[in-house]
Parts: structure tokens; sequence; C-alpha cells
């Protein structure tokens, strides 16, 4: 019989998977600003936010997200953790941050 995932268990492999698919963006996007959050909201276990450059083109970002995605949808398949991705405007962010304090 299995046994349930103790929750530092759960944690451990929530971190590392996070990880992973930090590196992951970065390989993807070495120029982006990729960031990571444990915090999770209803059934949503983490997030990965990307920030590519202004300069980054548009099919260059959809590539990056649906890239970022599969792999997340990998790690769900896997684990059944729940991780959203996505890809943001990295000017909306800083503008967000300037004229509030905290992010967008």
């Amino acid at each position: 019989m299995e046994r349930a995932p103790r929750m530092t268990d759960r944690r451990a492999l929530l971190d590392a998977k996070l990880t992973e698919l930090v590196l992951y963006a970065k390989g993807l996007c070495p120029e982006a600003l990729v960031e990571a959050s444990s915090i999770s909201y209803e059934d949503e276990d983490g997030h990965v936010e990307i920030y590519p450059p202004p300069s980054t083109p548009e099919e260059e970002e959809e590539r990056i997200e649906m890239a970022i995605a599969a792999r997340a949808g990998a790690i769900f398949d896997e684990t059944g953790l729940y991780i959203v991705c996505a890809v943001f405007d990295l000017a909306a962010r800083e503008e967000g941050i300037a004229s509030h304090g905290t992010r967008p």
C-alpha cells in the first residue's frame, strides 16, 4: 500500500519543481527576469512569472509561454503539483513597482 506523501515531502518536491521551471525558463530566455513563488491560491501550488526584455518579439514570448506551460503540464501529470506559469510585460511590472511599491 502506497503511503500519502508527508507535507515536508510535498514542500521539498514543490521547491525542486519550482527551481526546475525557473532554470528551464532561463534556458528559454536567459535575459528574462524569472520569479517563483510557493504561495498557493485555491488549488494552485505555486507560480512562475517570466518577464522577457521589452525588445523580445511577441512570437518569441508566445514560444516561451507555450514551452513553459508544456513543462508545467508534464510536472502536473508526474506529481500532481499545479504550478501556474505565465509571461508578463517587464515594463508593466516595473511601472507597478514604481507607482505602488508592489508587484502588479
